[in-house]
């Protein structure tokens, strides 16, 4: 069973890991329980976290937003084909670097690779998952939905 200090310190592993990989200023809001179904509107990037606990994180997005970001790290819009594989991407990036940072508080994960998901879609299957509200200036919100598992 995963208990509530391992939790908090996953949520706070994730904002590290999204305030260190994201060149762009946003603020976090707290973070809130959500029930199944989970609806994103646009896209997202999922990738499954296996290890020392079993979960899921979503980076629950849009274009304006990744276009934002990409244009932040390298120095060009991202338009077109490129929003879907920086997606991707920069989902791969925040999860690598949340496995890095949780493992230095002997928390072992691994990572599956990205699946990009464009469009109206719903999320079933997880038993517990926590959103942390992201705001990034002049783009529409973001939500970053952490699901766990119990092994």
């Amino acid at each position: 069973m995963t208990d509530s200090s391992t939790i908090q310190h996953i949520l706070n592993s994730t904002i590290q890991s999204l305030t260190t990989i994201i060149p762009v200023d946003f603020k976090v809001l707290s973070p809130s329980l959500t029930t199944q179904p989970y609806e994103q509107k646009e896209l997202s990037v999922l990738i499954s976290l296996i290890g020392d606990l079993r979960g899921r994180l979503i980076i629950d997005t849009n274009e304006e937003t990744i276009s934002h970001i990409g244009e932040a790290m390298f120095g060009m819009k991202i338009e077109g084909a490129m929003i879907e594989s920086f997606t991707g991407e920069l989902g791969n990036m925040v999860a690598g670097n949340l496995c890095t940072v949780l493992e230095k508080n002997s928390l072992t994960l691994d990572i599956s690779p990205p699946t990009v998901l464009m469009g109206v879609t719903k999320f079933y299957g997880f038993q517990k998952a926590f959103n942390l509200p992201l705001h990034f200036e002049n783009t529409l919100p973001s939500n970053v939905l952490l699901t766990i598992d119990e092994v």
